[in-house]
């Protein structure tokens, strides 16, 4: 997905990092659809990886005037990370600057499960993220999109989140469009209203 239009070129990049079934993918294709609305120009990668059993799904949209949406150590300009722990094993990815916003609620791995190794606490997870970025956003995305509607939600959470930041130039109709266009009518309602709380805790982290 690319567009060529760069007068309105602001040079971002965003890194997605999350686990299989979460709906990182379809969040990153959204954030450039909703870039593309705005005439910006816009390169987007994934790396699906094992994505259909669980395993770590990796992608990355380049706003701008940058060629390349690969986004190397100490680049990415927003962390979007949907799970604790891959919140921790991306933080090189982003450099003093980053905004990270970050999903709290944790998925088990198998090692985990079956006692072979152990899920690092809250803190253990968060307190090097908050030392080396210029913010970190928490958010109980499981729980506002259960609050929504469905659990499903909580990728448009996420995504209400950044949009609340304003670190993405775009106007709130764009997002709205957006939705309206790329989701079932039979979910939309439900996703819509996850945007909203989202919207609203990404708008009080400014504060």
């Amino acid at each position: 997905m690319v567009s060529t239009n760069s007068s309105k070129s602001v040079g971002m990049r965003i890194f997605f990092t999350g686990v299989g079934g979460q709906g990182t993918l379809l969040a990153t294709r959204l954030v450039g659809e909703v870039a593309l609305k705005e005439g910006l120009p816009v390169t987007i990668s994934e790396i699906h990886g094992m994505a259909q059993r669980g395993g770590v799904v990796e992608s990355s949209v380049a706003i701008g005037n940058i060629f390349s949406p690969t986004v190397a150590d100490g680049e990415a300009d927003v962390l979007m990370a949907f799970e604790p722990l891959e919140t921790l094993r991306a933080l090189p990815k982003c450099h003093a600057g980053t905004w990270v916003i970050s999903n709290m609620t944790p998925i088990i791995p198998f090692t985990v499960a079956t006692g072979k190794s152990v899920y690092p606490s809250q803190d253990a997870i968060y307190e090097p993220v908050a030392a080396s970025v210029a913010k970190l956003v928490r958010v109980p995305a499981l729980e506002l999109a259960r609050e929504a509607g469905s659990t499903m939600a909580a990728n448009i959470v996420m995504l209400g989140v950044l949009a609340g930041t304003g670190k993405l130039p775009v106007k709130e109709a764009s997002w709205q469009a957006v939705l309206v266009e790329r989701l079932p009518a039979r979910i939309l309602a439900v996703n819509q209203k996850a945007f909203a709380m989202g919207l609203e805790l990404g708008a009080k982290a400014i504060c």
